[in-house]
């Protein structure tokens, strides 16, 4: 079963997403927290996820840091991330397109929302 990293400066949003990924029915075996980019590359050194909801504004470093560094990086590269963030300009979805980012979901969102955009990467149960 799926286990997902979020990413965000806010515990609370953090809960926050996870508790509309339950009521979104979609299938999360483990969820794993970090406040930045920097905490969460640690994470992945802990071991494997199979989903980052990651947002861009973070202290230390951000979302689109985070995705770049993924994306270069030769170990981590395939792992799907979905943008969870207030930042909903075309020039920023173009920016996190081309940092890997496989999905884009503005705050504040439902979880009819979530089951649309994360229903590529997780099941529904």
């Amino acid at each position: 079963m799926p286990k997902v990293l979020i990413v965000d400066d806010s515990g609370v949003m953090r809960k926050i997403i996870q508790k509309n990924i339950k009521a979104a029915n979609l299938v999360v075996d483990e969820f794993v927290e970090a406040g930045d980019g920097k905490e969460a590359l640690e994470k992945l050194k802990a071991g494997p996820v199979d989903l980052i909801l990651c947002d861009w504004n973070m202290p230390n470093m951000t979302g689109i840091e985070f995705a770049k560094t993924l994306q270069s990086s030769g170990e981590y590269c395939g792992i799907p991330i979905v943008m969870i963030t207030t930042e909903g300009s075309d020039s920023m979805r173009a920016e996190a397109s081309s940092a890997g980012v496989k999905g884009y979901i503005t705050k504040p969102f439902t979880p009819e929302q979530l089951t649309n955009e994360l229903g590529k990467f997780l099941m529904l149960s």
